[in-house]
């Protein structure tokens, strides 16, 4: 039986946490567009980027989600590093939410009554045909599954007063005295590290202090140590990513640890001060005082000790946030010397520069990473163009040689880059995305492709000159005149395919008409330019294998045009609405 019931806990566990994941997965598709707007229109100095991260982490559930939000704007340009660290420190107050919402309706009510029946109305919902019906009744599950699990979780719990010798090695583990808190802040650490979800460790906490597994005092080392664990797990997911990203869940890390460091060091006055102001204000026995002892579940020992604990998390993160704004300049410097730019910038800006930490548990938000990398890919692409022009005019061997080397590198650029931002895509694609999500995530694969192969009409316009130059040939002014006159048509086109671009990010792209002016422009352009090419040849005024080449140069310029207009046709299919 106990054997079973061990099991029937581990499940009731993955209830909670599917449960959380599926309603924060809800709530941004939902409302993912609103709360990116709200985000960056909301933190214009640190106050503001407090009651942002607060607001949109109350919403959202997921302080994670948040962090992962705030990483992008921070390398999209549209947050500085010291606006995301007071987001971050908004969003570590607004995941003290969850701790109330499961004080309140977890253990004082039996929500999971409530729960069976909504089960219907998130069925209905998540069948409807409409999207935001669907991600509606995708939260509603979410919510039923959480306090399910959180009901099969206290019940599935043993009664210790029933399995003395189980109570006898918790009761040793709290009698070092403060070693004992040492103890209890590494297991809450360790704990939360192996769930990933410091809401799950908040709940599991909140569990063994109802059924008297432990004091209130070690609940609250728990709680800390949980803070701690939830900045390791940032930093794993940011390891893999860019500078900034490393940046800013350092920032957290420091925030927390700090906060720590504080609260151990006035932990018996901190602990007396939660205790006195759960009692004046819920009018419950104080569960700081000596001698508090919670006997049953449902006692108002029981609750005050719940409501405390909730009360410590929210005081714990509301008072580290209001003595360290003072400091986000200070923490920024921090951050800043510890995560040193790379020593080879080159090296650094070919990177992906805005996706970071991975889609993980936040797939819509992922795709506005992955849109933000195709337009950086696309101005790391006009680079490319721009050593095309230099290397047509070039007439020095060893200059030459440099601006070939650079097309051909630029070539392996736009294949490294297609993959990694494919890769992303492959693993967003895997998760539960909305059909809009899905949609748009289809026209960036064919955008990417498409960036890919202008890579390789810069690199294919570094082997036409090779050849030019093996076979001792040159273009005269004119030629030279023509094909930059040529090039600018193109450049041209590039720059109006990253303003659409950057305007379908923003949704603010309404038609593209500028795209298919540009891209007749260079049709207009290489028509010309051969037409008069072949009555030159025919006139005997140029070399036939000379004009050879530059109809090549030509030809290949203006296949870029083609790439350039079909990822204009791309964004206008899937960006703009019908």
């Amino acid at each position: 039986m106990e054997f079973f019931q061990i099991f029937t806990l581990l499940g009731a566990l993955g209830m909670f946490l599917y449960g959380m994941n599926l309603m924060s997965s809800g709530l941004q598709k939902a409302s993912g567009d609103k709360l990116r707007g709200f985000l960056s229109a909301m933190t214009s100095n640190p106050f503001k980027g407090v009651m942002t991260g607060l607001g949109i982490t109350s919403i959202i559930q997921s302080s994670s989600a948040t962090t992962v939000m705030v990483v992008s704007f921070v390398n999209a340009g549209l947050l500085t590093l010291g606006q995301a660290i007071g987001v971050i420190m908004g969003a570590n107050i607004g995941t003290t939410v969850t701790a109330w919402l499961v004080s309140w309706l977890g253990f004082k009510a039996d929500i999971s009554i409530l729960a069976v029946p909504l089960m219907l109305f998130g069925f209905l919902f998540s069948n409807s045909k409409k999207n935001q019906r669907q991600n509606i009744g995708e939260l509603i599950v979410g919510f039923c599954l959480l306090f399910l699990g959180l009901s099969f979780m206290k019940e599935s719990v043993p009664d210790l007063n029933q399995t003395p010798e189980v109570l006898e090695f918790v009761k040793t583990w709290s009698s070092y005295g403060f070693g004992s808190v040492l103890i209890f802040l590494a297991f809450g650490t360790v704990l939360t590290l192996v769930l990933q979800s410091s809401s799950a460790t908040m709940a599991i906490t909140l569990i063994m202090l109802s059924m008297g597994w432990i004091p209130f005092n070690m609940a609250c080392a728990m709680v800390l140590g949980e803070n701690i664990g939830t900045t390791i797990t940032a930093n794993i997911a940011a390891a893999v990513g860019n500078t900034q990203a490393k940046r800013a869940a350092m920032s957290h890390t420091i925030f927390n640890v700090f906060g720590v460091i504080w609260a151990l060091i006035l932990f018996t006055p901190f602990l007396a001060l939660v205790g006195k102001i759960t009692e004046m204000v819920f009018g419950l026995p104080n569960p700081a005082a000596e001698g508090f002892v919670v006997n049953s579940a449902n006692s108002p020992e029981s609750v005050a000790a719940l409501y405390g604990l909730s009360m410590l998390h929210t005081l714990f993160n509301t008072i580290n946030t209001f003595i360290l704004i003072w400091f986000v300049k200070y923490i920024e410097k921090i951050v800043v010397w510890i995560i040193k730019t790379p020593k080879n910038q080159e090296k650094e800006v070919f990177r992906l520069k805005y996706i970071t930490a991975g889609p993980v548990a936040t797939a819509e938000l992922a795709t506005e990473q992955a849109f933000d990398e195709i337009i950086h890919f696309a101005q790391i692409s006009k680079n490319g163009l721009g050593y095309a022009r230099l290397a047509i005019s070039e007439s020095n061997y060893d200059k030459f040689e440099s601006l070939r080397g650079k097309l051909v590198k630029y070539e392996e650029i736009a294949d490294h880059i297609e993959y990694e931002i494919a890769a992303f895509l492959n693993a967003v694609s895997a998760g539960d995305i909305s059909e809009e999500s899905s949609k748009r995530i289809k026209a960036m694969y064919k955008i990417i492709g498409e960036l890919e192969s202008l890579g390789d009409s810069g690199e294919a316009i570094s082997r036409i000159l090779t050849r030019r130059n093996t076979h001792k040939k040159s273009f005269d002014q004119d030629s030279i005149i023509n094909l930059n006159n040529m090039a600018d048509a193109v450049e041209h086109a590039y720059n109006v395919m990253i303003e659409n671009l950057i305007a379908a990010h923003k949704g603010n792209l309404v038609e593209i008409s500028n795209a298919y002016n540009a891209e007749d422009r260079i049709n207009n352009l290489r028509d010309a330019l051969r037409d008069t090419e072949i009555d030159a040849i025919e006139d005997n005024v140029k070399n036939y294998k000379t004009s050879i080449y530059y109809m090549d140069i030509v030809n290949e310029l203006e296949r870029m045009g083609d790439f350039i207009i079909n990822i204009s046709q791309t964004l206008e299919k899937a960006f703009i609405q019908q």
